[in-house]
C-alpha cells in the first residue's frame, strides 16, 4: 500500500511516525498528482486544512483520513474521530482489509457574480452572525482558536446582535414560500453537511453527509438575552425547540441579501452572496 500523508499547519513529521511505525505502507509527503500515485491520503490538520484541499481531494478519488490537529475539528468529530489515537486505529484497520472507505457528500457554494467558481465544503456554511464570528475568530492566535475561540469571539456581538434582510430559495419551495420567508430579519443562516461547527456547536444536529442533503438552520432575529439564553442550548442540539429557529433540509439553496454578506465554511471565507449552496452526492471517500 501507498500513503500520502499532508502535514498541516502546526503539524510535522513526528505526527506520522506512529503510523508508519511497523505500517508495511510507503510513505509519501504531500498530495498526490493522481490517484496512479497513492492508494489514501492522511491528512493531518483542522477543519481549514481539509477545506483548502478539499478540491484536489475529489480530483483524485482517494480515500481520506482525517487526523485532528487543527484549532477546529469539526469534520473529524463528525467522522467519529476525536483523537489521533482514533485515527491510529482507523488506519491499522484500513491497513489490514478490515475497514472499507466510506463516501459521503460534500457541499458546494457558488458566487452568483463572476468568477463563478465552485467552492467544496466539507462541514457547514453559514452567513450572518455566524461569519462575522468566524471573522474575528481568525484573527485570535491560533492556541486561542483552539480553546474557545468562537465563543470569544461571539461576545463582543451579544451587545449589538445585526439582523439582515435575507431571502433563501429553496429547490422544493414554492414561489410565495420564499417571498414569505425572506420577508423576516434574520440572525444568521447555516448550511449544513455534518452536524458540527464552532469547535462543537451542533448547530445541525440531524445532518447527515450520505442523504444527499443540507441541513438548513435559520435563526430569526432576537435580542441579546435571547441570544444569550439560547446560545448554551446549541451545544446540544436543544436549540431546535425555539419558535425562532427554522429547521429543513434540501438539494440546494439559493441565498440573497439587501446588501453583501460574507459566507464562511469551514471557518473560512469562501464569497459574498447572492450565491447558491447544494450538494455533490458521495464525492468523497473517507476512512472512518
Amino acid at each position: 500500500m501507498r500513503a500520502a500523508a499532508i502535514l498541516g499547519l502546526g503539524t510535522s513529521s513526528a505526527d506520522l511516525e506512529p503510523f508508519q511505525l511497523d505500517s508495511p505502507t510507503t510513505w509519501i509527503q504531500g498530495l498526490p498528482a493522481s490517484s496512479e500515485d497513492a492508494d489514501a491520503v492522511l491528512v493531518f490538520g483542522g477543519d481549514g486544512t481539509i477545506h483548502r484541499h478539499l478540491a484536489s481531494l475529489v480530483r483524485v478519488r482517494l480515500p481520506v483520513l482525517v487526523i485532528p490537529s487543527g484549532s477546529g475539528n469539526d469534520f473529524a468529530r463528525a467522522l467519529h474521530l476525536r483523537s489521533h489515537k482514533d485515527s491510529l486505529k482507523a488506519w491499522r484497520n484500513f491497513e489490514a482489509g478490515k475497514v472499507e472507505p466510506r463516501s459521503i457528500d460534500l457541499g458546494v457554494i457558488r458566487q452568483s457574480s463572476p468568477p463563478r467558481v465552485d467552492r467544496y465544503f466539507c462541514c457547514v456554511a453559514g452567513c450572518g452572525l455566524d461569519s462575522l464570528t468566524a471573522r474575528r475568530a481568525n484573527q485570535m492566535p491560533r492556541w486561542l482558536r483552539g480553546h474557545g475561540g468562537y465563543a470569544l469571539a461571539l461576545l463582543p456581538a451579544l451587545f449589538k446582535l445585526p439582523a439582515y434582510s435575507m431571502r433563501i430559495a429553496h429547490d422544493e419551495a414554492s414561489a410565495a414560500d420564499c417571498e414569505q420567508a425572506g420577508s423576516r430579519m434574520t440572525l444568521l443562516a447555516a448550511f449544513a453537511n455534518t452536524p458540527f461547527y464552532g469547535d462543537g456547536m451542533r448547530i445541525a444536529p440531524h445532518a447527515d453527509p450520505s442523504d444527499g442533503k443540507l441541513d438548513v438552520c435559520r435563526i430569526w432575529a432576537m435580542n441579546p438575552l435571547e441570544l444569550f439564553c439560547m446560545f448554551p442550548t446549541v451545544y446540544f442540539g436543544q436549540h431546535l425547540r425555539s419558535p425562532k429557529v427554522e429547521y429543513s433540509k434540501a438539494q440546494r439553496v439559493r441565498v440573497e441579501t439587501e446588501t453583501p454578506l460574507e459566507i464562511y465554511a469551514d471557518g473560512e471565507f469562501v464569497c459574498k452572496t447572492p450565491a447558491e449552496i447544494s450538494v455533490a452526492g458521495r464525492a468523497l471517500q473517507v476512512i472512518c
